[in-house]
């Protein structure tokens, strides 16, 4: 045994704790998603559960699906009215992983349950804008940008920080497995090509806005506090990370910026998804 097998086995015990905290809320290891490898959504060696198994490339694309998704007044009236974001803001990035896994890696009964959980939430959401317009979380055309957001930041997180980018015609096949959620969601449009996807964002940038309460649930998700000391420098690092795969657009409308230092946060995000992906094996 070499003298730094007891080193590199505790580093990764350290990598995958930190990295469980920063997506669970908790460094113990998450309960099975599918210990009987029951029957799910999608199939051994498919295009989503290759691009939805990186725990870094998910977290920056999370992040980012977050800033492009606030970007929609609707939705964020929903974030500001309905929930305590501003307490739990870690939890509702933990419990949108949990969605995905179950969804992505669980078996069919587990994914319908936690989908039906979803659809009656959403469906107890609603409001008005500011300027008196209604909105409902299970509004389809609400549930198609979020999706697209998603969509499009899941896949954009993997093609640069993945461990190989997708081909166009794997990336289509994404997009059309990753639509089966997005219907059992209610969704409308659902995109199912990297076109259309491309086509929906088009679209709905003419619904987009910011006001002072984007900028504040923005704050609160950029700044958050990291779930350890050690931690913090790690998800400082990923959340620029964030930002930066932003479409310039978006920052625009954020007031976000990172310039010259982008090469440097891609390295360095690079180098942590590495590492990651080291030691999870």
């Amino acid at each position: 045994m070499s003298l730094l097998d007891p080193f590199a086995k505790a580093l990764k015990t350290r990598i995958v704790g930190e990295v469980r905290g920063a997506i669970n809320g908790t460094t113990a290891p998450p309960r099975p998603i599918n210990p009987d490898g029951r029957p799910g959504y999608f199939p051994e060696g498919s295009v989503i559960r290759r691009v939805h198994g990186d725990p870094t490339a998910m977290l920056i694309g999370g992040v980012t699906a977050l800033l492009l998704q606030m970007l929609h007044p609707k939705v964020l009236a929903g974030v500001w009215d309905h929930s305590n974001f501003r307490a739990d803001m870690q939890g509702r990035l933990h419990r949108t992983a949990r969605f995905i896994a179950v969804t992505t890696y669980g078996a069919r009964e587990d994914a319908d349950a936690i989908v039906a959980r979803v659809n009656q939430i959403h469906r107890a959401v609603g409001g008005t804008l500011p300027d008196g317009t209604p909105y409902r979380a299970d509004d389809p055309h609400l549930l198609a940008w979020v999706h697209v957001s998603e969509a499009v930041a899941f896949l954009a997180a993997w093609q640069r920080y993945g461990r190989a980018p997708l081909t166009p015609a794997e990336q289509d096949v994404y997009f059309a497995e990753f639509a089966v959620l997005a219907a059992a969601l209610g969704t409308d449009p659902v995109p199912r090509t990297r076109a259309e996807a491309d086509a929906l964002m088009a679209a709905m940038r003419a619904e987009l806005r910011v006001d002072h309460r984007t900028r504040e649930v923005a704050r609160f998700v950029l700044e958050q506090r990291a779930p350890s000391r050690a931690a913090a420098p790690v998800q400082t690092l990923t959340f620029q990370a964030a930002v930066d795969l932003l479409p310039p657009w978006a920052r625009a409308m954020h007031g976000l910026e990172v310039g010259a230092t982008a090469p440097l946060i891609r390295t360095g995000a690079r180098t942590i998804a590495g590492a990651v992906r080291w030691a999870f094996g």
